[in-house]
């Protein structure tokens, strides 16, 4: 597992739309297993790995863009106002840092803001911030500075977390988790390829605005029409403190997906991904979501697409920081391979039956 390559993934900066810096790094690191590329019109990218039979087309993806927020309007006084791309709740962004990427690439750091408490009167300060209320300092005096060091409206704005490893070294802590994991293991899956003999075609890559609405998804899939689908993704851990009967723990091995508010995978799906998690040993665990992933959209396109949501469970997302088990991920990549190995289409038949 190239641990480097997975943090430097989730620094880049790519929200919803603006997926290019990724899209680029991507691109580069596909060049290491593959020459034969496929790129829809709205930049999803997938590496293709051909194996010994042309079906099964096994379609692998993780998505690029992370969530963030857009720049709308600079007030008078220099404060950027702003969009969020997709869900945040707005009890974890005040005080925060983020970063502005404009238009020519360069960074600009702020911290969102709103009144002060001691300038609220006590009822105000009882009640959660709307995000409507908040606003960027990007530490100038007057809209004209902002325009003049390449503010503009539309430009992206990501968190700020490095990359830091968690005391005892098991876990990571870093933003972008949700999805430059499944972006990483794209990567982790086609080097494996490179070793390994498998009956089918592999497009394993990333999508683009998976976050505002599995858009890239839709495209990707007409683009590839696959006959298989696996969605990589990150999903909320539910093992802190305060969750209730929350599905997920961090340590407890990959995720499989038995259902969302996007899908429910077919039951010879399920049996699937459960008998190569057993007979290869790899601890698993199950997860419902009132989320969903590119697997959504996929499984809808053409006739139909067997599809399914594996990964990880990782604690904070869609908020500045996200914690990660690095165990967990191994046993998702080790999953990714093994599902590769044995996807004939005899077993694909077998999926399709239930």
């Amino acid at each position: 597992m190239d641990w480097k390559r997975f943090g430097a993934l989730t620094q880049l900066p790519g929200v919803p739309g603006a997926e290019g810096e990724v899209r680029g790094a991507l691109r580069q690191e596909l060049s290491q297993y593959t020459e034969e590329k496929v790129q829809d019109r709205l930049g999803s990218l997938f590496g293709v790995k051909r194996g010994t039979k042309d079906h099964p087309r096994v379609m692998v993806a993780g998505h690029m863009d992370e969530v963030g927020f857009m720049v709308t309007r600079i007030t008078e006084q220099g404060f950027l106002k702003f969009q969020p791309l997709g869900g945040w709740w707005g009890q974890v962004m005040l005080a925060q840092r983020v970063q502005v990427v404009t238009r020519a690439g360069k960074r600009i750091p702020g911290v969102i803001g709103s009144t002060p408490p001691h300038l609220l009167n006590e009822e105000s300060r009882k009640k959660p911030v709307d995000i409507k209320e908040m606003f960027i300092d990007i530490g100038v005096d007057h809209e004209d500075e902002a325009y003049a060091i390449g503010v503009r409206p539309g430009d992206m704005i990501v968190p700020v977390c490095p990359v830091v490893e968690m005391e005892g070294g098991k876990r990571l802590m870093t933003k972008a988790v949700d999805n430059r994991f499944g972006c990483a293991m794209a990567l982790e899956l086609l080097d494996d390829l490179t070793t390994m003999n498998h009956p089918n075609t592999v497009y394993a890559g990333a999508t683009v605005q998976e976050e505002v609405g599995l858009r890239g998804a839709v495209t990707s899939a007409q683009t590839v029409n696959p006959d298989v689908f696996f969605a990589v993704d990150a999903g909320p851990a539910g093992d802190t403190p305060g969750v209730k009967d929350g599905f997920g723990a961090l340590g407890k091995g990959v995720v499989i997906r038995l259902f969302d508010r996007s899908m429910v995978p077919l039951p010879g799906m399920r049996r699937f991904l459960v008998e190569t998690a057993e007979e290869e040993g790899i601890p698993y665990q199950f997860f419902v979501s009132q989320g969903g992933t590119d697997a959504g959209a996929v499984h809808k396109t053409g006739r139909g697409v067997p599809s399914a949501a594996i990964g990880v469970c990782a604690r904070y997302i869609h908020s500045h920081a996200a914690v990660v088990d690095k165990d967990d991920i191994l046993a998702t990549k080790r999953f990714l391979a093994s599902l590769v190995q044995r996807l004939d289409q005899d077993r694909l038949d077998q999926i399709r039956l239930g």
